[in-house]
């Protein structure tokens, strides 16, 4: 892993629609603070940027604007949302929910070949952890949250994970050098990867509360500060 994509840069699958890889490579720069909280940007400037089309890169923004990370303006362009602690703590109570119930429903349906993805992803997160690698931790959460969906073979959880994994990894990337303890949750992290490698649903749950709390911990902190 090399850190954050450059936005420029393309990083989609052949199979990624238009609208998919605009997507992923918005929602990357949103989250690694390349289009920084209150910037201004528009389809036009985006699709220069991206080297697509207007098209894809409008559905691209509108479900960004779902997800709460831009806000659409008409006649005024489209802004970057802020970031708001607050709402920040109101995401965690949801997400606790939530993801609570994909890592038991990945501990129990995931396949023989996710439960070998979701042990290696174990160890190299416990690796970045270690060796404080920021970046490193941010490209294996994003590959983990990905897993985690598809092995929770649960559409309507997705959905829902889905408008929360952006603004959860911008704030991350915020304010994880300043207040979080990376070896700590880079641990809670690999602690869940490989319960659910081990088809251990009480652990994989008891570890997603263990890191929610501390997610929750480092968030209040920020508001402190």
């Amino acid at each position: 892993m090399n850190g954050p994509v450059p936005l420029s840069s393309p990083d989609a699958a052949d199979d990624q629609s238009l609208a998919d890889q605009a997507y992923a490579r918005i929602e990357e720069g949103i989250a690694t603070l390349q289009l920084k909280p209150g910037q201004i940007v528009s389809e036009n400037g985006l699709a220069k940027l991206l080297g697509l089309g207007r098209t894809p890169v409008r559905e691209a923004l509108q479900q960004l604007a779902r997800e709460g990370l831009v806000i659409i303006m008409p006649k005024l362009g489209i802004m970057v949302s802020e970031i708001d602690v607050r709402k920040q703590l109101r995401l965690l109570e949801v997400r606790r929910e939530v993801e609570r119930l994909l890592v038991g429903a990945a501990a129990k349906n995931a396949d023989a070949a996710q439960r070998a993805q979701f042990a290696v992803l174990a160890e190299h997160m416990a690796t970045a952890g270690r060796k404080s690698n920021g970046d490193t931790f941010l490209s294996l959460d994003r590959t983990f949250n990905r897993l985690l969906l598809d092995s929770a073979n649960n559409e309507y959880a997705t959905s829902a994970m889905r408008l929360m994994q952006g603004l959860s990894r911008r704030f991350w990337y915020a304010h994880y050098e300043k207040f979080a303890n990376l070896p700590e949750a880079a641990r809670l992290h690999a602690d869940i990867a490989a319960a659910i490698a081990a088809s251990d649903r009480d652990a994989a749950r008891d570890g997603l509360d263990r890191l929610i709390d501390n997610v929750e911990t480092f968030t209040r902190a920020t508001l402190e500060s």
